[in-house]
């Protein structure tokens, strides 16, 4: 078993948002990774598609996350399942941002149109 203290945990910073990761293989050695993204009002991610499903979780405030078939408005208490190779793309509410929880394969790989895969730090 491993314990991971509150002080253990890692601090990432985008532009878009900052990710606290929770668990992750090199936090841990957890294949799956945890973590928080916390994004400011009106603030959203690239579009872009992993290779690994995620599940998102709302804690406070609200998005719009828009996927391959539609845009989802979502809340606090709301689950989205992302699937692996859906291109995706996440908005804060622009008013009181976002807080959600997310959890997916520490290994999967983030392709933003014309770039390369990479793992995400948050992830790895």
């Amino acid at each position: 078993m491993t314990v991971i203290r509150r002080t253990e945990t890692r601090r990432t910073e985008t532009p878009n948002a900052v990710m606290t990761t929770y668990a992750s293989p090199s936090l841990g050695g957890s294949a799956q990774a945890l973590w928080q993204v916390e994004m400011a009002p009106a603030a959203h991610g690239p579009v872009h598609t992993m290779d690994g499903e995620q599940v998102w979780t709302v804690l406070r405030g609200r998005a719009q996350v828009d996927t391959d078939d539609g845009n989802h408005d979502v809340g606090p208490g709301d689950s989205v399942v992302l699937a692996a190779g859906r291109t995706r793309r996440i908005h804060a509410d622009p008013d009181g941002g976002l807080v959600a929880l997310v959890t997916g394969p520490g290994a999967a790989h983030a392709v933003v149109p014309g770039g390369e895969p990479t793992v995400p730090p948050w992830m790895a």
